[in-house]
C-alpha cells in the first residue's frame, strides 16, 4: 500500500465527495520495541537536549506502518476511501510501545456539479 493516501481524512466528510456507503471501522496495529542500541543512542542524544531523532524515526515508521495497515484493510473491505482517521498509542511494557491507526472505511463517489445527473 501507498504510504500516503489523499482519501484518507481526519474529518468525517471529503471534499468534492459524498459518501455513498459505510463499510465499518478499519484498523491498523504496530508494536514496536527499541532495541539495545537505539536506547543507548536515545540516552546519549537526551543529554544534549532537543530532538531525540532515534526515537523520532522508530515512532514516525511505527505509525506509517500502522496506517499503510489500516488502508489494507479497508481496501480489502473494497473501501476507496477512510474518514475520521485517528492514531492512539499505549505502552505496553517497558520498551514496547503499541500504535493503533484506525477510521470508518467508506465508499465515496464525486459530487456531481450544479446542473449535471
Amino acid at each position: 500500500m501507498s504510504s500516503s493516501h489523499e482519501m484518507t481524512t481526519t474529518t468525517f466528510e471529503l471534499d468534492g465527495f459524498r459518501i455513498a456507503g459505510s463499510l465499518g471501522v478499519v484498523r491498523g496495529i504496530s508494536v514496536r520495541s527499541r532495541n539495545v542500541f537505539g536506547s543507548i543512542g536515545a540516552r546519549i542524544e537526551t543529554l544534549f537536549g532537543g530532538n531525540i531523532s532515534l526515537l523520532t524515526t522508530l515512532c514516525e515508521r511505527t505509525r506509517q506502518e500502522a496506517f499503510d495497515i489500516m488502508l489494507t484493510h479497508a481496501h480489502q473491505m473494497g473501501a476507496n476511501a477512510v474518514v475520521g482517521v485517528r492514531y492512539d498509542a499505549t505502552e505496553l511494557m517497558p520498551g514496547v510501545t503499541e500504535v493503533l491507526c484506525y477510521g470508518t472505511a467508506v465508499v465515496v463517489r464525486e459530487q456531481l456539479t450544479s446542473g449535471e445527473d
